[in-house]
C-alpha cells in the first residue's frame, strides 16, 4: 500500500501532525512518503492520499500554496481514498467540514472524518494522527 502525505504548515503544528500520520502509516506496513505541498506534484500517485493544512483566515485553507495545489488536484480525487488533517487556533473546525465536503463532491472516498487539533498537537492528538496513518495503510 502506497500512502502519500502532503501538507502545508506555517507554525509547525500541522507539520508535526503530518510526521505522526506518516509514522503511523509506516508502522502499519505502508510505503509512505511525506511531502510539503511545495514539493508535491499536481498528480500524486498513491493508493491513499493524506492531506494536511491548518485553518487560515476565516476558517479556510492556506491560500497561496495549498489551496491552488488542492484545486488543481481536486479533479483527480474521484474514486481515490483520502484522509484530511490540520490544526486550528479558533473557531469550531468549519474549514475541515467544508474541505471534506469538497473532497466528497469531487468523488473522493474519505477513509475517516477529518482530524483536527487545536494549536500544538498533544500526545493524544499525535496518537490520533498515527491512527489515521495506520487506517490509510489498511486502505
Amino acid at each position: 500500500m502506497k500512502v502519500t502525505v502532503v501538507f502545508w504548515s506555517g507554525t509547525g503544528n500541522t507539520e508535526a501532525m503530518a510526521q505522526a500520520v506518516c509514522e503511523g502509516a509506516k508502522e502499519a506496513g505502508a510505503q509512505a512518503e511525506l511531502l510539503p505541498v511545495s514539493a508535491a506534484p499536481a498528480l500524486v500517485v498513491a493508493d491513499v492520499l493524506l492531506l494536511g493544512c491548518p485553518a487560515m483566515g476565516s476558517e479556510e485553507l492556506e491560500e497561496s500554496e495549498f489551496e491552488p495545489w488542492f484545486e488543481a488536484t481536486l479533479p483527480a480525487l474521484s474514486g481515490r481514498k483520502v484522509g484530511l488533517f490540520g490544526s486550528y487556533d479558533w473557531g469550531d473546525g468549519e474549514w475541515m467540514r467544508i474541505w471534506q465536503e469538497r473532497v466528497q463532491a469531487a468523488g473522493g472516498v474519505m477513509i475517516a472524518d477529518g482530524l483536527i487539533c487545536n494549536n500544538t498537537p498533544d500526545a493524544a492528538a499525535l496518537d490520533a494522527c498515527r491512527a489515521l496513518g495506520a487506517a490509510a495503510a489498511k486502505g
